[in-house]
């Protein structure tokens, strides 16, 4: 069974909700813009790929696993692609929380494609084409996937950056409330 990239981002809605929830299919469908059949089936690769665990009916995810395939797997088995300019939303070092760490520089900011963006820069493919509705939906989920942007294609310093951030989001759970 093959992991997509759409399971590993319910994996990581799963790693930031609130410990002892029982997220629901159709929950965790509403908070990531994809149907309940399409977080039935990543889950159940994410489970295969031991990313995802369920016991008692309450699925939590391997924290040790999901950073280790995030932090070293991650871009190259879902590297980042750019394109041309276009609208989108800003995501890597142009999005929180790098944005307030690195300056801006000359060159267009990375976005992910979109109509509502606001933002003109070169197009990033995001992990899954799910991730910027559940970017807007949800606060942390957006900061978290921009820093894993920062990692599939940042250069040294914002890798190293996005490495010690998403630990301490995924691992220690300093969130600020996440919604969803």
């Amino acid at each position: 069974m093959d992991l997509r990239p759409q399971d590993v981002l319910v994996a990581l809605k799963i790693a930031l909700l609130p410990r002892g929830g029982r997220p629901t299919y159709a929950s965790l469908a509403v908070s990531l813009g994809m149907n309940a059949s399409e977080v039935y089936y990543a889950v159940k690769r994410a489970k295969a790929a031991r990313l995802v665990t369920e016991l008692e009916m309450k699925l939590s995810v391997d924290r040790r696993a999901l950073l280790e395939f995030v932090i070293h797997g991650l871009k190259y088995a879902f590297p980042a692609e750019r394109g041309s300019m276009t609208r989108g939303m800003p995501t890597s070092y142009a999005a929180p929380p790098m944005n307030s760490e690195f300056a801006p520089t000359s060159d267009p900011p990375p976005v992910w494609p979109s109509v509502e963006g606001k933002v003109r820069g070169i197009a990033f493919s995001p992990l899954t084409k799910n991730a910027p509705k559940a970017a807007k939906l949800d606060k942390n989920m957006y900061e978290l996937l921009a820093l894993i942007d920062g990692l599939r294609e940042g250069r040294a310093r914002e890798r190293q950056f996005a490495e010690k951030e998403i630990t301490a989001r995924i691992s220690k759970r300093t969130l600020r409330g996440s919604q969803g």
